[in-house]
């Protein structure tokens, strides 16, 4: 385990942002962390705000706080499965549901909102939805993602007609309520609450897990140690337009500590209780201290024969009749005498708890989500086994060093103030990433090694994270904290690799993930300079593959009942057939009344037409100098997907310019009778002739390359604006040495290492800003509202200044994400 970065509050004159207690913080699957500080005013001590605060892993820099209009301390925050909603709940009672406003991850508003006056929420989850996938880490080897990754047979907490999951959330307060709020499609909240037992009694802690059968589970405590942790069950359903909720109690459990006559006073107080995983009700993780140290106990739920009186024994058993059974909580292991724990985190990848997974462990050397990390008062963070509770990996915090324990209790003497140490602890979605914020309100970002430190030859080290980084493609999650172990060496292999991969899936499979998997490549190619000119070409593939199918949807069929395929799969039909470098004589075979357009959608997608038309022209003026990998475009030279929708769409174009000229693409052309696009046509069909799917790729031929090199002499060749500026964190993050950040600044270092050599990346401040999606240029400093991507770095303008239906469609496909599946956010426009 090692810092990547730390990020601080910037000291200011008149208020200060302290730590909330408790402090809470909250990672979600599209790499957004939320955590909580309070603001307090200087001049007036009782008047404090209590802020949530937002960033995106990236970023961490640009933080979006929101003065969340909680009057007491906020004790929950829980991210939904999706990643894009967030809840918190108060001492007050109050419970507020945030979404992003416009899309962007530095807005928020609160949308919906639901409160049990003046009762304290302990726990806080949102209703779970029925998804649940399983890993399995042996068979990491496997070809199939099918065997890698398994849908697991899980029912919602409630579901709608027709099987849908209901949309929720549920809380457990302080005096023992459990109160569900279910969101109506229409928008409307049903509330209702009820206690968990028919004797109430004080909740001091608690945590909720799922059942596959679409129950719930709650654990509480009220605190004390020698006091039993109650287990119950609540269903949750919906009788005439009302909410129900049911409870029944479970069998409870003692800690073991206060059961061992050498510890029974040492231990007063239960400090954390959590659930090993939300969807596993029979395992649970307690945590019980006193002023200077703590224990940990880890128990399961087994089913256990009950014994029957000898009076019974000997009357003849009935046939199938089985011996009676008994749940019982069974202590698994309990750790030794510890520090005092300040924080838990435990992990979110869904690899089965079972007694084989130390075997498939220890077999694979895959370390990911088998451990949960506790920080502890010393500022130190220890990783153990979460079944066995061995040590698997230490974190020395960053004040104390790698002391032993005296010395740093001393310092602690001297110096009289409580040292650094984690209040809130995170684990990302792939557990490769740990997030600390500590008692100053600093944010930590920890990588964790996928190995947990053993040494691992290369190819072990690159299947596993080309497993998780499988993982996320399947799941949609964001992959941002693979990307912190990936060095740049790695970098070549790893795209080869998922590469193959890919091809080995079905083909219904490989459409579902077409983009997904360009976007993963293009993030892995940033990493490294020998690769950074591929990550354009990647980020080139995505904006065709988008330009593509959207102009093929502005197609219509001339009769509606047509029985045979659409017109965008019969113009793909035609051009693979036909292979004619003369491109009026491949359009003869076109019915021409498909492509009967108003002048005014094909007028506002003239950019998008513009920009095909200067790539085309690009990519075949840098033909003969291809020799080099390091120029973008090399990509798309053996690429024959990829030249086969651009001779498509050439051949849309070509046709929409009969109708109406003005939406062609212009060039500059050195004489007035040269025919732009024919030529264009010709030498893009000889080239894609060389690396069709259906044959050996070969080498263009000399009289192809030669045509290529009197091509600047015809036409003008564009400067291409390739890749959108990366002003991310995780290139930065290759050296050992942590980043210190600031909130609110945004990172300047000197030279920035991975861009330096390529004279296509560098820009000089008083370039024009492109809107890398509209392919229009905005000025060199744009008036307009903009934003960019989290993950690519892509800008495109806030505001649409076109209206047409055609311009519509195109944006649609990225408003709420960008291209690569980024999120966007909001930039300050520059100043000159």
């Amino acid at each position: 385990m090692e810092l990547a970065y730390v990020c601080e509050w910037e000291k200011r004159p008149k208020s200060t942002h302290c730590p909330s207690i408790p402090l809470v913080c909250s990672w979600s699957c599209r790499n957004l962390v939320a955590f909580t500080t309070d603001l307090k005013n200087e001049e007036d001590d009782k008047d404090v705000s209590h802020l949530i605060h937002i960033i995106d892993t990236e970023h961490p820099w640009d933080v979006y706080s929101i003065n969340s209009g909680h009057t007491e301390v906020i004790s929950c925050l829980e991210w939904d499965q999706s990643g894009s909603r967030l809840l918190s709940a108060d001492g007050d009672g109050q419970i507020r549901c945030w979404s992003m406003s416009d899309h962007l991850v530095n807005s928020w508003e609160s949308v919906l909102s639901s409160s049990v006056d003046g009762d304290p929420i302990v726990a806080l989850s949102w209703l779970h939805n029925g998804v649940k996938l399983a890993l399995h880490v042996e068979m990491s080897g496997s070809t199939n993602f099918g065997e890698k990754f398994s849908r697991v047979k899980f029912s919602p907490s409630l579901t709608l007609f027709g099987g849908k999951p209901m949309e929720g959330w549920l809380a457990v307060t302080v005096s023992g309520l459990v109160t569900v709020s279910l969101l109506k499609p229409g928008g409307a909240l049903l509330t209702a609450s009820e206690s968990l037992c028919r004797l109430r009694g004080r909740v001091a802690l608690a945590d909720i897990a799922f059942t596959g059968g679409g129950n719930i589970v709650v654990a509480a405590t009220d605190g004390s140690s020698s006091s039993p942790v109650q287990f119950y069950k609540v269903v949750v359903s919906v009788v005439s337009e009302k909410c129900r909720i049911d409870t029944e109690l479970l069998p409870s459990l003692f800690l073991r500590c206060t059961t061992d006559p050498l510890r029974r006073e040492k231990y007063p107080a239960v400090t954390h209780l959590k659930f090993l995983t939300r969807e596993n009700s029979e395992q649970v993780l307690l945590c019980a201290s006193n002023q200077s140290g703590s224990i940990v106990e880890c128990w399961s739920l087994r089913k256990e024969g009950l014994p029957v009186n000898n009076i019974f024994q000997h009357r003849s058993p009935v046939v199938g009749e089985k011996q009676p059974t008994i749940l019982k909580w069974r202590i698994l292991t309990t750790t030794g005498d510890l520090e005092r724990v300040s924080a838990i985190a435990l992990p979110k990848l869904p690899i089965s708890i079972s007694n084989t997974d130390l075997k498939v462990a220890s077999d694979t050397k895959f370390c990911p989500g088998l451990g949960l990390a506790l920080a502890f008062h010393d500022g130190s963070i220890q990783i153990l086994h979460r079944l066995s509770l061995h040590t698997m990996g230490i974190f020395y915090g960053s004040s104390s060093g790698q002391r032993p324990g005296e010395d740093s209790a001393i310092k602690r003497q001297r110096t009289g103030g409580p040292t650094l140490h984690f209040k809130a602890l995170q684990f990302s979605w792939t557990s490769l990433a740990l997030a600390g914020v500590d008692n100053h309100g600093k944010l930590h970002m920890l990588r964790v090694s996928p190995s947990m430190g053993q040494v691992l030859e290369m190819n072990t080290t690159l299947r596993h994270l080309l497993f998780l980084l499988e993982y996320c493609m399947v799941t949609g999650y964001d992959w941002w904290d693979v990307l912190l172990h990936v060095q740049p060496t790695m970098v070549h292999n790893l795209v080869e690799k998922l590469h193959e991969e890919y091809m080995r899936q079905n083909q219904a499979l490989q459409q579902v993930l077409a983009t997904r998997i360009v976007a993963v490549k293009a993030s892995l190619c940033k990493l490294s300079t020998a690769t950074a000119a591929r990550a354009c070409d990647f980020h080139a593939k995505l904006l065709l593959i988008a330009i593509s199918s959207t102009l093929k949807s502005l197609l219509r069929p001339h009769v509606l009942n047509t029985p045979d395929k659409s017109p965008g799969d019969r113009l793909t039909e035609i051009c693979a057939k036909n292979t004619d470098t003369d491109i009026d004589k491949v359009m003869i075979n076109l019915k021409t009344e498909e492509f009967v357009l108003d002048g005014p959608p094909l007028q506002s997608l003239q950019q998008l037409i513009q920009w095909v038309g200067d790539f085309v022209l690009y990519l075949l003026a840098n033909l003969p100098n291809q020799g080099s990998m390091v120029r973008p475009g090399f990509g798309f030279m053996r690429d024959g997907a990829s030249l086969g929708m651009l001779r498509e769409m050439l051949v849309m174009i070509r046709i929409w310019g009969l109708l109406k000229p003005g939406c062609l693409p212009t060039f500059t052309a050195m004489s007035d009778n040269q025919d732009s696009m024919q030529l264009l046509f010709r030498l893009l069909t000889k080239l894609w002739l060389c690396s069709r799917d259906d044959g050996p790729p070969q080498e263009p031929d000399d009289s192809l390359i030669d045509e290529c090199c009197l091509l600047p002499s015809q036409l003008l060749v564009p400067t291409m604006d390739w890749l959108p500026v990366n002003d991310g964190v995780i290139v930065k993050l290759q050296g050992k040495h942590p980043l210190r950040l600031q909130f609110g600044k945004a990172l300047c270092l000197p030279g920035l290492g991975s861009n330096t050599p390529l004279e296509v990346f560098s820009r000089s401040p008083g370039s024009q800003k492109m809107d890398n999606l509209r392919c229009v240029h905005m000025g060199v400093y744009p008036t307009e509202e903009s934003k960019a991507c989290t993950r690519c770095g892509c800008v495109t303008m806030l505001r649409s200044p076109n209206k047409t239906n055609a311009m519509k469609q195109w944006e649609q496909r990225w408003i709420k994400n960008c291209l690569c599946g980024g999120l966007w956010r909001r930039i300050p426009p520059t100043v000159p």
